[in-house]
């Protein structure tokens, strides 16, 4: 049977392709149109060279604790979202006044804290966070910037609504499928791609490179990038040697480099070879072991005291954790007024922050209804989903806020916005999120789309790899 979607039901959901009536949406139509006019089993056998085109290409991720080999496929829906020039406006608007804000605060908590002095956002929340860095106190980082790269996540709610979701600021991942998805769907879907002119983001690796050299210290004509990632066991390790190999730059483990001579050397077939700016794909904890932990073997000893003195520079600054703690998320309306003067572009989702007593009683009271989140978990991990949860669950939940209040926050239940994804012969909504990426170098680029992730289950909220989410290509179109 041909595929088409008169069929296709949104179930009062906001779809990202199809409008209540079933008309697709007006940027969606070129695309609709394509697809209903293949013939029978044309989409199925594109959707398989797509699947294969991936295998063929190694697209990977980590999956740990699995019996059957911790190496999967990334799961692919040949479906694209489509976002409009108008719509697509307002996000960028809206991310580039977040990154602005987000890295103010950061330098001024890590400098003269005025905003805790001002009593703008409760002291304790920063002093009592996992990912406040005592040792970045005082810390001038090159260029003032501390989040040279971001991922924020953004869903949409039943009302068509964006909010941000998160903050991705310490090793955001992801955008490798983002360039890989691109290049399987310009195949899949040639004539609908051009026809619907779509803004390009192959040239992401070059514009990071740019950000990373910009970092460099001065004076240096051509200095040396590379990417510190853990190692080949590393959930992202398809990533951080994918955008090595893009940018034209070296992929170092830790064991490569060492500080020498006052500054961070590589380990060459010819010599040691002096490196000016690391792309860091590893965590603050294992990133030098005389001043974090010190059981790390994945860092650089004394690589700190380098960066103090301007002789390398890191992408993103150590500290920047402190920007992805769910508690501190909370406080971003009042950091952007704070910085900026401004009222956020894009809202938050509302959040209940358990270390307060009033907010805590009310999640404890409605456990049944909320999302809870772990303040410093990511993946999926640490979360409880009131309304598809069991009595047992919650009371689990309970205890731990009750034990360790600061460690949890709470949001409503959104009505997350779907999109149409291949489901054997014929197409299923299923939800989805948004990863647009962030460069901050001379200026802030965000690129146009980013990674849009699909919980494949069906009902699913959970939209991430480890958890059984695949992600679709984003078309962001042309005025």
């Amino acid at each position: 049977m041909p595929l088409d979607f008169k069929s296709y039901q949104t179930d009062n959901y906001y779809d990202e392709l199809i409008q209540p009536s079933g008309e697709p949406r007006t940027g969606a139509k070129i695309l609709v149109n394509r697809i209903e006019s293949l013939r029978d089993g044309d989409i199925l056998s594109r959707h398989k060279a797509a699947e294969a085109s991936m295998y063929n290409m190694g697209i990977t991720f980590t999956v740990y604790g699995e019996e059957e080999g911790t190496e999967k496929i990334f799961p692919f829906d040949i479906i694209p979202r489509i976002i409009e020039a108008q719509e697509w406006k307002y996000i960028e608007r809206g991310l580039k006044q977040r990154i602005r804000a987000l890295n103010l605060f950061l330098d001024d908590i890590y400098h003269k804290q005025n905003i805790l002095k001002n009593k703008a956002i409760p002291e304790e929340i920063i002093r009592s966070a996992d990912s406040f860095r005592s040792q970045c106190v005082g810390l001038d980082v090159p260029q003032s910037i501390w989040c040279h790269i971001t991922g924020s996540d953004l869903v949409r709610d039943g009302d068509g609504q964006y909010y941000v979701l998160e903050d991705n600021l310490r090793c955001p991942s992801g955008v490798s499928y983002v360039l890989e998805n691109r290049q399987v769907l310009k195949r899949a879907f040639p004539v609908a791609f051009e026809a619907s002119r779509v803004l390009p983001v192959d040239d992401y690796p070059s514009r990071l490179l740019e950000v990373l050299q910009f970092l460099a210290p001065q004076n240096l004509s051509s200095p040396n990038v590379v990417v510190l990632t853990p190692g080949m066991y590393n959930s992202a390790y398809f990533e951080h040697s994918f955008l090595a190999q893009q940018m034209g730059v070296e992929l170092v483990e830790g064991s490569d480099l060492v500080v020498m001579d006052g500054f961070v050397q590589m380990r060459t077939t010819h010599g040691f070879q002096r490196v000016d700016v690391i792309y860091r794909r590893i965590d603050d904890d294992f990133l030098d072991p005389t001043k974090f932990r010190s059981d790390s073997v994945l860092g650089v000893p004394g690589i700190m005291d380098v960066y103090r003195k301007g002789r390398v520079a890191l992408a993103n600054a150590p500290g920047t954790g402190l920007a992805d703690d769910k508690a501190v998320y909370a406080f971003l309306p009042k950091i952007v007024k704070y910085y900026l003067n401004e009222d956020i572009i894009i809202p938050n989702v509302p959040t209940y922050v358990c270390a307060d007593e009033k907010e805590r009683k009310h999640v404890l009271a409605n456990l049944d209804k909320l999302v809870v989140k772990a303040t410093n978990e990511s993946g999926g991990y640490g979360m409880l989903i009131g309304p598809h949860s069991t009595a047992k669950q919650r009371e689990e939940f309970s205890e731990h806020i009750h034990k360790n209040p600061r460690s949890y926050i709470a949001q409503p239940t959104l009505a997350l916005s779907r999109a149409p994804v291949l489901i054997n012969n014929h197409f299923e909504g299923r939800h989805v999120d948004l990863r647009p990426y962030i460069l901050f170098g001379k200026d802030i680029y965000v690129m146009p789309g980013g990674l849009t992730r699909v919980a494949l289950k069906k009902g699913s909220l959970v939209v991430n790899s480890s958890q059984g989410g695949g992600s679709k290509d984003t078309w962001v179109l042309r005025e």
